[in-house]
């Protein structure tokens, strides 16, 4: 047998493998219902911080200048990132930004 048959016999017999084995994995989940499946507890479970997330993102625009969405988003972050709790100072007062020279200016 030379080298073109011979992969061409592999190449037949790894596609008949791969229909045989997809056949087989589809006839295993034609009994399962989309719905079904393990019970997650988190899904069930009320999240009162995602029913807030969810008020800010309602709120559009506005939720810019809400500070309870800004207090939200900053413990959302801290949550995410896996930070530490932030002061409050720094949730309730709001960044102020300086100009290059009040900086210049402060540290003579």
């Amino acid at each position: 047998m030379d080298g073109k048959a011979l992969a061409r016999l592999v190449a037949v017999v790894f596609v008949a493998v791969a229909v045989a084995a997809t056949a087989l994995e589809m006839s295993r989940k034609e009994g399962k219902r989309v719905g079904e499946g393990p019970h997650t507890p988190a899904a069930s479970a009320p999240n009162p911080l995602r029913d807030r997330l969810r008020r800010c993102r309602a709120l559009g625009a506005a939720a810019l200048r809400d500070e309870g969405c800004a207090r939200l988003w900053a413990e959302q972050r801290h949550r995410f990132l896996g930070l530490e709790k932030p002061s409050r100072s720094s949730i309730s007062e709001p960044a102020v930004s300086q100009s290059p020279d009040a900086a210049l200016r402060e540290a003579r």
